[in-house]
């Protein structure tokens, strides 16, 4: 979108962000038993992008997932996901909210082992009361490599290829964002690859905006941005890096 100020200024309006905190603080407990898991955190993530958060033990990745995912309720401050401040919803409404508009990628595949693929993939919109588009759902399949197996059940298939069931899953809705912790936590090195390189083509190819939590330098590495945490605040960024320098970076902010 293009403003005009005046016949001879054109000023471009930034693009809309797919995420957005503004001084997001999360404490848990009260008094001197508080403990400050964020602390005035602020990111704007743009639509389309790939981003991993890092940080040693107890830094506060998986709050941070939690408040941006609309999981947690933050203490103070705003989470956006595009024109929505998911934050200052009441709990049915987030819940329908997450539902709807965001997808999920957990360490455990949580697949239903009594359905099928096709079964466990198209669960979300089920629990909606939508009806999976056809040609949306035959896509999405292709996308991840199991449009031949849309019958099988978890148990016949391996740990990468149920992981892809999971990333099916969360893109059966067309979220706003997907948000994947620790994907590659249960995978081999070689499975993990390919499950990293799925989703780093969904941001490419679909236009997926995706946010990791990891504690693995290599799966940081397909991210464009890797967000470095520690005791609860971002302090710092590295763009389109590698395995190494990222685990260099790692070891400046303790053990990890």
């Amino acid at each position: 979108m293009t403003q005009h100020t005046s016949p001879n200024t054109l000023i471009e309006s930034p693009p809309r962000a797919a995420i957005r905190l503004d001084g997001v603080t999360k404490t848990y407990g009260s008094g001197r038993a508080a403990v400050t898991a964020l602390d005035s955190v602020s990111l704007t993530l743009a639509p389309g992008s790939f981003t991993a958060v890092m940080g040693p033990s107890g830094s506060g990745k998986s709050t941070f997932l939690h408040c941006a995912a609309g999981l947690d309720q933050p203490t103070t401050g705003s989470v956006w996901l595009g024109d929505t401040d998911i934050s200052a919803l009441k709990p049915k409404a987030r819940t329908i909210f997450r539902r709807d508009h965001i997808g999920f990628v957990f360490q455990a595949y949580n697949l239903m082992s009594a359905l099928t693929v096709e079964q466990n993939v198209t669960l979300p919109l089920l629990l909606a009361g939508r009806v999976a588009d056809r040609a949306h759902l035959d896509y999405v399949l292709g996308a991840v490599g199991l449009d031949g197996k849309r019958d099988r059940r978890p148990a016949e298939m391996s740990g990468g290829q149920q992981q892809r069931v999971a990333i099916a899953r969360a893109l059966i809705t067309q979220p706003h964002a997907v948000f994947a912790d620790e994907p590659t936590g249960a995978l081999d090195s070689r499975t993990g690859r390919q499950v990293l390189e799925l989703l780093r083509r969904t941001t490419t190819e679909l236009g997926q905006t995706v946010v990791m939590v990891t504690h693995d330098p290599v799966a940081a590495a397909h991210a464009d941005q890797v967000q470095f945490l520690a005791d609860g605040r971002l302090v710092g960024r590295m763009d389109s890096t590698t395995a190494a320098a990222v685990a260099d970076h790692m070891t400046h902010l303790g053990e990890w």
